[in-house]
């Protein structure tokens, strides 16, 4: 099939390119002028330039696909409303252009979109959802964006929880310094658990979507998908096993909930004066807050075949071999 993948410059996307041509796929990746594109050009994606907040470049783009990968989004902004205009009215042009020619459409949402879950009872795609970050709420939007011209495109949706692997800019550089100094800092005093996914099962399973995921319907459930590695865990066991994978011993330090808001608040006034915004926000804070955020896959197992391949300490071990190469560990 020919593909159109948004975010393909990102940690996603490039993955998820370098699988697609790998199985034979024609990829073609929406991309800003100032995007770092070499090593999609390596991998032979034909690059198209233009942006999701343009239509008529979106129209373009789309044209002569069989389908197309939604990634492109933003997870930290300067305000709500930028988030929106990314995360809601991005996805809505996308939709719109699928609907167009009726191009299958899968929209990589988050597990943010669908809220918390309770300790003990991960969330399933049948529970309402209950966002709880304006981040999350943006996503929210992007889906019922989508819903509207299922219609018209066949679509699916995919909420992955917390990724990790080889390239990640987030998480990964987060825990390798906290193995460097031998302390891991945990919010809050209580236990938080969480799911987790390595960006390579990630992919593998977004293609496996792709391929034969149900279509979503307006108000329905039916169409989307919860892809983690089969496990959730504790954030002291996530960041143990990355300190274990460097090589490193460390200890848990748990921190007051009020450092992480203290934080925020220096980060948020920093990104102001600067307009670069900062991961760590008060939106941050209210996901950071909660006890769970976990997921069950059994959807895509059943439905999809869906069989992830790295465990947590695999996949840290991976992840971290990654970052060594590249003298980053």
């Amino acid at each position: 099939m020919r593909i159109l993948v948004t975010g393909a410059t990102g940690f996603i996307g490039g993955v998820l390119a370098g699988q697609l041509v790998a199985r034979g796929d024609r990829v073609r990746a929406l991309v800003r002028a100032s995007s770092r594109t070499r090593e999609l050009a390596q991998l032979g994606v034909e690059l198209v330039h233009g942006d999701v907040g343009d239509a008529a470049s979106l129209r373009r783009a789309v044209e002569g696909c069989e389908g197309v990968v939604h990634l492109a989004g933003a997870v930290k902004a300067l305000s709500a409303a930028e988030l929106f205009r990314a995360n809601a009215d991005g996805t809505r042009n996308v939709a719109e252009a699928c609907a167009r020619t009726g191009c299958r459409l899968l929209y990589v949402s988050s597990l943010a979109a669908a809220g918390p879950a309770l300790c003990g009872r991960p969330r399933t795609e049948e529970d309402l959802p209950a966002p709880v970050s304006r981040y999350g709420q943006s996503k929210l939007a992007g889906e019922e964006a989508v819903q509207v011209v299922s219609a018209r495109a066949p679509a699916s949706i995919v909420r992955p929880p917390v990724v990790y692997g080889p390239g990640d800019k987030e998480l990964m550089p987060q825990l390798l310094r906290m193995a460097r100094l031998g302390l891991v800092f945990r919010a809050g005093f209580g236990p938080k658990r969480f799911s987790l996914v390595h960006v390579e099962d990630l992919c593998r399973g977004l293609v496996a979507v792709l391929d034969r995921g149900r279509r979503v319907e307006q108000g329905g459930d039916a169409g989307v998908y919860f892809l983690d590695d089969g496990t959730d865990r504790s954030w002291d066991e996530i960041a143990l096993a990355a300190c274990a994978a460097a090589g490193r011993r460390a200890r848990v330090v748990p921190l007051p909930e009020a450092v992480s808001a203290l934080a925020a608040a220096g980060a948020t006034l920093v990104a102001a004066l600067t307009r670069r915004p900062n991961i760590l926000s008060f939106d941050k804070v209210r996901e950071m807050r909660q006890a769970a955020w976990t997921c069950t896959s059994v959807r895509a197992r059943r439905e999809l075949g869906y069989a992830p391949r790295f465990g947590l300490e695999d996949g840290m071990a991976d992840a971290v071999a990654w970052f060594r190469a590249r003298g980053m560990a």
